[in-house]
């Protein structure tokens, strides 16, 4: 006699939660859209012609001009800029780590005088942005001589990247048990070959993350670079598609066909890492 009472209170439940559910993907579905249309809007921009992007009609175009993505190799030297983006993300990133990782280490495990203290001013030096320090930056490195310079683009990137790299990775050790290590040391590996040996690779989906950012923010900075280089075969490609950017004219359609360009390599690299990408921030929030 009970079962249809069981069988009217589960009913609404499920109502409730079909509408719950609908309405989270309805949510999901407009954040995509808001996320995804101004990529949508640069690739109509990029395949469209001069008089077309001018008249205002449509956000699609007439017909579709892929040879704008071919001719701006030939107006601008694209494959030298990113050449340079390339060396210069890289080089930044491998030294941002070459450096961070120890740091975090002993932040991470060993206990001294003044680590607190430490602490801090890694935190507070995340608050200084490269344009506040310009004047400076300029100073130094035209003191040591390397304005314009693709060695100066790299080593500012990895020092504004440092506090970044050792404040993610020293929770990421924090969150993997020294025990770990410690039976290492039992079984005859030192301080450096339980860190390289079982740390690291545990470790190995907060490095990824860590990486992957230190990546995108040396190649998408701009500022630096443009009052660094004035050599147009050391630009980077945020700096060097500013070609079709001319006193008298923008050329949209040769603009954001370059930005789709500079944009490639980082989807390229969010696909490649996405599966490490979550569990590497989650774990650089342990004890942080």
């Amino acid at each position: 006699m009970s079962t249809p009472s069981v069988n009217a209170a589960k009913k609404p439940v499920s109502v409730k939660k079909t509408i719950l559910r609908v309405l989270l993907y309805f949510v999901v579905l407009d954040v995509c859209v808001i996320t995804l249309y101004p990529y949508f809007a640069m690739l109509c921009t990029a395949l469209k012609n001069r008089v077309e992007i001018f008249s205002g009609n449509s956000i699609l175009p007439v017909t579709a001009l892929w040879s704008n993505f071919i001719d701006i190799w030939s107006r601008a030297p694209m494959g030298r800029y990113m050449l340079n983006s390339v060396l210069i993300a890289s080089g930044s990133t491998l030294i941002a780590m070459l450096c961070g990782i120890p740091a975090a280490y002993a932040l991470a495990r060993m206990k001294f005088k003044g680590q607190t203290a430490f602490l801090g001013f890694v935190i507070v030096s995340q608050m200084f942005a490269p344009v506040v320090l310009l004047i400076g930056i300029y100073q130094v490195m035209e003191t040591i001589h390397l304005t314009d310079s693709i060695w100066g683009l790299v080593f500012i990137n990895a020092a504004f990247n440092q506090a970044f790299t050792i404040w993610l990775l020293r929770g990421t050790f924090m969150g993997i048990s020294a025990e770990m290590e410690q039976a290492a040391t039992i079984d005859g590996c030192n301080r450096v070959q339980a860190m390289m040996r079982v740390l690291l690779p545990v470790a190995a989906p907060g490095i990824v993350t860590t990486l992957i950012f230190i990546f995108i923010n040396a190649w998408n900075e701009y500022t630096v670079a443009l009052c660094l280089i004035s050599t147009d075969t050391l630009k980077p490609l945020t700096v060097g598609i500013n070609t079709f950017n001319g006193y008298n004219m923008i050329e949209w359609q040769y603009l954001f066909a370059a930005s789709i360009f500079a944009i490639i390599p980082v989807v390229i690299l969010f696909m490649c890492i996405e599966k490490n990408l979550v569990s590497g921030l989650a774990s650089g929030g342990v004890k942080g």
